[in-house]
């Protein structure tokens, strides 16, 4: 349900709320919070809820410290792991100067003004991820191991399976919260496993995509367990990926998929830093079906982009290079920014490969080898520099 400011103040009242926290992430994704009392949501609505940027990373320094918090009511969410009396709710919110000017580095904000681009260019987009995460042990004292939770394989079912119960109530979590998962399953990895949801606009499904991340880390501790969403947490086995799965519809009704994929495959290189941000990331890239070259195809599992045989509403291409640590909303904004750059030039599709790209060398450009080479291309790209604040450039360059 999308609620306005009053209705939230309303619900707030008349539902036994003590705690509204105040989400939004770093440049990098990971959630921030901080909570504030029932008797200053006029406020937060009104004013906004200074924070000390300063000390979130990308954010900024001492000299320039202070932003605002604003909240999105139509984000409102009740947290169901807090009690039932006294309840805590949860509300996304876009960052600002104190004069209310928009924060540049707001990836949500980021996202938002991507998708008003491509309203504006009468397009709409639609996301859905395909997370991928381990659940390991903790050890006698709490901490995490690199223990797996079991040794279960693909598909595998119970008692093989020990994360059956986990996924269960991370999918009645998210139901609860509002996200509706498609489907659940063990992976190949032992401890893996894997959580579909169901497509959305892009805003709501950055929101999602980072929903999730917080429910599975909540559910498998409160289960005595620790997730890792990490792309390569065990050496020798399947990394964790984010697979995204995107779809464009045209005002018009013309068919502006294939423009949008070769948009995607010409900028990808100059993506990846923001796709697959970490050393490990490209410890996963070219194994266990995780791709290696720049190529699509239909349904061939180890190209870069793949197109589902789907119809329909749920026709789509599915990006494969992504892992779960990268920031969703940044993710997602750079996506309908590649496909507009292939869309306004009418970028024709390049012939479809369909090899296993895993099993043998290719002359198909390849992408980034390291983390390295992903920042030497992202550094040199002009097709980054005018989509992306130069904050945030710079903050991914390190």
């Amino acid at each position: 349900m999308n609620y306005s400011a009053n209705e939230v103040m309303q619900y707030v009242r008349e539902e036994d709320v003590k705690f509204i926290r105040m989400a939004f992430c770093d440049i990098y994704g990971r959630q921030k919070n901080i909570s504030i009392m029932p008797d200053e949501l006029g406020r937060a609505f009104d004013y906004g809820i200074a924070i000390d940027a300063s000390s979130i990373a990308g954010f900024g320094d001492v000299v320039h410290s202070d932003l605002m918090l604003h909240p999105d009511p139509a984000t409102l969410s009740v947290l169901p792991w807090r009690p039932e009396h006294g309840r805590v709710v949860r509300m996304f919110c876009s960052v600002c100067y104190p004069d209310g000017r928009p924060f540049e580095s707001d990836c949500r904000g980021i996202l938002a003004e991507a998708e008003r681009e491509a309203e504006r260019a009468g397009y709409s987009f639609a996301f859905g991820a395909e997370m991928e995460f381990y659940l390991f042990k903790l050890d006698e004292h709490g901490e995490p191991t690199r223990i797996p939770y079991d040794n279960a394989g693909y598909m595998d079912i119970a008692p093989e399976d020990k994360g059956e119960n986990v996924r269960r109530e991370i999918c009645l979590t998210l139901e609860q919260m509002g996200i509706k998962p498609e489907s659940s399953h063990h992976e190949q990895g032992p401890g893996q496993n894997e959580i579909d949801f169901r497509y959305s606009n892009p805003l709501r499904a950055g929101d999602d995509a980072v929903t999730f991340k917080a429910v599975v880390g909540t559910v498998a501790a409160r289960s005595g367990l620790t997730a890792d969403f990490g792309p390569r947490p065990l050496p020798g086995h399947p990394g964790n990926g984010m697979h995204i799965n995107f779809s464009i519809r045209s005002g018009g009704g013309d068919d502006v998929m294939g423009s949008a994929i070769a948009g995607l495959i010409e900028h990808i290189g100059e993506l990846s830093l923001f796709l697959c941000g970490t050393e490990q990331s490209y410890e996963r890239l070219g194994h266990f079906k995780s791709p290696r070259y720049i190529s699509w195809s239909h349904e061939n599992r180890s190209q870069l982009i793949r197109i589902p045989a789907a119809q329909g509403e749920y026709r789509r291409a599915e990006l494969r290079s992504p892992d779960p640590l990268c920031n969703p909303y940044l993710a997602y904004a750079l996506i309908i920014r590649a496909c507009l750059d292939g869309i306004t030039r009418s970028l024709p599709l390049p012939p479809e490969c369909d090899r296993n790209m895993l099993e043998e060398e290719s002359d198909v450009a390849r992408l980034p080898a390291s983390l390295g080479e992903a920042k030497k291309i992202a550094g040199e790209s002009e097709f980054l520099r005018s989509v992306l604040p130069q904050t945030v450039i710079e903050a991914y360059l390190g």
